[in-house]
């Protein structure tokens, strides 16, 4: 028996080869082409002077910043995340509606308009100013205002990875560990929590990458002030406008290693969590 040139067997295997080699050319041209040209422009004169920009005492500390933005928000949106995805799943109410709306806003607005909220609650003239004025607080133009700001934006992420995974999951589990005796903490700990962390897990990963590449609102309420309030990527941004090249390169490729880093975690988790 012979199959034709035009069957459909040979049509599907045409039409799905056209569709991956689409994809992959759109994606080749969008991402992997710019990345290829920035590390070729960063090394194209050698590693010294990319390295002296980013071991600079203004790029260590934007650094250093960087990373302990992502170590305070990161662990604060996990610990929120985990308990609203509670909320929303286990203790159903008729304002979670709300609740729901709320996490997703940061979807919706523009980077920049949640700086200048922040301005409209922490500056001169904002809501908590005459009180932490008083106390002594500063937060716009300080860290504070940059670990806000990215709280703010990555907030969802967590959320929305670990409510499909409770709501898989059930509540048969739970109700066996309550019939056994446990109460709420070891039934969440020994049973809830171990059923949903790869969910956690890539909400984590995509909330890391999100702290990691911020720029807008960060650029509004910090004020940008090198080796005070300045985080890699505007680091980047501010090199980049004073013609330093070699350091703007360095400090992409830099944000850039860090991004393939959480890619990899974030893809072996995916599969860690379908298995």
């Amino acid at each position: 028996m012979t199959i034709s040139v035009n069957s459909p067997a040979n049509t599907s295997r045409t039409s799905r080869w056209s569709l991956r080699v689409l994809g992959l050319g759109y994606l080749a041209v969008l991402l992997v082409a710019p990345l290829i040209l920035l590390f070729y422009k960063t090394f194209e004169d050698g590693l010294a002077a990319p390295w002296e920009a980013i071991t600079s005492a203004d790029g260590l500390h934007a650094l250093k910043l960087t990373l302990i933005t992502v170590a305070i928000a990161v662990p604060l949106n996990t610990i929120f995340g985990v308990v609203c995805s509670l909320l929303l799943v286990r203790h159903k109410s008729k304002g979670n509606w709300l609740i729901d709306a709320a996490i997703n806003l940061p979807f919706a607005i523009s980077p920049v308009v949640i700086g200048l909220s922040l301005f409209l609650l922490y500056g001169k003239q904002g809501w908590f100013e005459p009180g932490l004025s008083e106390a002594g607080i500063k937060v716009l133009f300080s860290t504070p205002a940059i670990v806000l700001a990215c709280i703010f934006v990555s907030v969802p992420f967590v959320v929305r990875e670990t409510v499909p995974v409770l709501q898989e999951i059930g509540t048969e589990q739970e109700q066996a560990a309550e019939t056994l005796g446990a109460n709420g903490w070891q039934t969440f700990w020994r049973g809830t929590l171990p059923a949903i962390r790869w969910g956690v897990a890539y909400g984590v990963v995509l909330c890391t990458a999100r702290v990691l590449g911020e720029f807008g609102v960060v650029s509004v309420v910090s004020g940008n002030i090198s080796g005070e309030t300045q985080t890699l990527p505007l680091f980047v941004e501010k090199n980049y406008e004073n013609f330093n090249l070699p350091g703007a390169f360095g400090a992409a490729v830099l944000l850039a290693l860090l991004a393939l880093v959480v890619l990899m975690a974030m893809n072996l988790l995916k599969r860690k969590e379908a298995a």
